[in-house]
C-alpha cells in the first residue's frame, strides 16, 4: 500500500531478489533489462473500499436494506480474492505493511462470505439462537478490531492518508461489534457503523487513486496523501 512499492532492484545489491535473468543468459551485445512489476496499491485499495462500501450501505440501511447477501459475491472475489493477490504482489514488492494489509483483509471477506453462504452451515448451525449467534459475531468483529488497531499503529510513520484509513476502520470494527453485543442500541450501532464505514471507504478510494496517480509521467496531476518524514538511521 505504499507508492513506492515498485521493484527495480539491482542485482549486486544485498537482501533483494532481481528480476533479471542471470547474466550468462544474455545473448552477446545485448544490454540487461530490468523489469517492473507495477504497483499493486490501487488494486488492493479500490478491491477493499469497494466491498467495503457496499456492506456499510447495507448496514445503513439504505434504502431499507437490512439484509446484506447480495454482498456475498463481491465480498468473495473483489475483497476477497482480488485484494488477496494484491497482497501476494505487495510481498514481492518488499513491501511488508502493504503485503499484510491487503492479505488479511482478503482474509476477511472471503471468511465473512463464509458465514453467509448456505452451504457453508455457519449461521444454520446456531438454529434459532439468534443470541448466542450475535455474539459469536461481535466476538468475530472486535478480532478484526483488534488487528486493524495494530494496523493503524504500524501505518504511523507512513502517511496521513493511511493513518485516517486505518483510524476510521478500527471504529468501525468497534461500532459493528458492539452492535452485535447490544439489544437496546443494535440498530443504531449498526447504523453508525454503516456510515462510518461508508466514510472510510471513501478514504481508501481516495489513497488509492493518489497512488495510481503517483506517477508524474502518466497523469496530469497528483493527489497528496499527507507525506510523514521518515526517521533517518545512522
Amino acid at each position: 500500500m505504499s507508492a513506492h512499492s515498485h521493484i527495480e532492484k539491482i542485482d549486486k545489491e544485498a537482501g533483494f531478489v532481481s528480476a533479471n535473468r542471470p547474466p550468462a543468459a544474455y545473448p552477446a551485445g545485448q544490454s540487461p533489462y530490468y523489469r517492473k512489476l507495477g504497483n499493486p496499491g490501487p488494486l488492493g485499495l479500490y478491491a477493499f473500499a469497494s466491498t467495503t462500501f457496499i456492506l456499510s450501505m447495507y448496514n445503513a440501511q439504505a434504502r431499507g436494506i437490512a439484509t446484506p447477501n447480495v454482498v456475498v459475491g463481491m465480498a468473495l472475489f473483489v475483497g476477497g480474492l482480488a485484494q488477496f493477490v494484491a497482497g501476494m504482489w505487495e510481498f514481492a514488492t518488499s513491501n511488508t505493511f502493504g503485503a499484510t494489509a491487503f492479505t488479511m483483509y482478503g482474509g476477511f471477506w472471503m471468511s465473512f462470505a463464509t458465514i453467509f453462504l448456505p452451504g457453508s452451515g455457519v449461521i444454520a448451525a446456531y438454529g434459532e439462537n439468534a443470541d448466542e449467534l450475535n455474539s459469536a459475531l461481535g466476538i468475530y468483529l472486535f478480532t478484526w478490531m483488534i488487528v486493524t488497531a495494530l494496523l493503524f499503529i504500524a501505518s504511523l510513520r507512513r502517511n496521513m492518508g493511511l493513518v485516517v484509513l486505518f483510524f476510521f476502520l478500527t471504529i468501525t470494527f468497534a461500532l459493528l461489534g458492539a452492535g452485535k453485543f447490544s439489544t437496546a442500541h443494535a440498530v443504531t450501532l449498526d447504523k453508525a457503523g454503516g456510515a462510518l464505514g461508508i466514510v472510510t471507504a471513501m478514504v481508501a478510494y481516495y489513497v488509492g487513486t493518489a497512488e495510481m496517480l503517483s506517477d508524474r509521467r502518466t497523469s496530469y496531476f497528483v493527489l497528496p496523501l499527507g507525506a510523514i518524514p521518515q526517521r533517518e538511521i545512522v
